[in-house]
């Protein structure tokens, strides 16, 4: 269902009180524009935002955190940066990404990062040099991949709960607050 922002807004005017925040999610809720005044209309109700991102559009990011409209970001890496276009599907400017890195990694905002980890796309040296490009992280999550039947791409499985936790375990010299999640 698709609804609109006055009908999103009307929504949360309702529920002033109840709910403590909103998710601002995508795709890629940064490629536009005016996601930037319509979190400005949530903030303004009175909401805390968490931002869901996948960095490649800084300039909107940092202009998100300067302006106070998001008080948390969720930002996925989707592998090592050598590594993004095969799991992106296509094409990345990885600047943009170690832009958006780079800038959380400066404390501006509270942040985590989060890696969807897939047996066909990423390896434990994968986990490893994520875990050296992103240095200095305050959180990052391994999150179990869960075929929900709606990908794209098929024959992409998921590794064992154990797996996934020597993965965490290897990087914790670069990153102490790592977790393994959805196991």
């Amino acid at each position: 269902d698709e609804f609109s922002k006055e009908e999103i807004l009307a929504y949360l005017k309702k529920r002033k009180g109840v709910l403590d925040g909103v998710c601002v999610t995508g795709g890629e809720p940064l490629l536009y524009p005016e996601t930037l005044d319509f979190m400005r209309e949530i903030k303004n109700l009175g909401f805390k935002i968490k931002l869901d991102t996948n960095g490649s559009v800084p300039i909107r990011l940092k202009e998100a955190v300067a302006a106070g409209l998001c008080d948390y970001v969720a930002m996925d890496i989707k592998n090592t940066l050598e590594k993004y276009p095969l799991t992106a599907g296509g094409p990345v400017n990885t600047e943009k990404i170690k832009e958006s890195v780079a800038f959380l990694l400066s404390g501006a905002v509270p942040y985590e990062f989060r890696t969807t980890v897939v047996k066909e796309l990423h390896t434990k040296d994968d986990i490893l040099k994520i875990s050296e490009e992103i240095f200095g992280a305050s959180k990052w999550y391994l999150q179990q991949f869960v075929d929900s039947g709606k990908l794209i791409g098929s024959g992409f499985s998921a590794y064992s709960p154990s797996e996934l936790e020597d993965f965490a375990a290897a990087a914790r010299k670069n990153i102490p607050e790592i977790y393994v999640r959805g196991i």
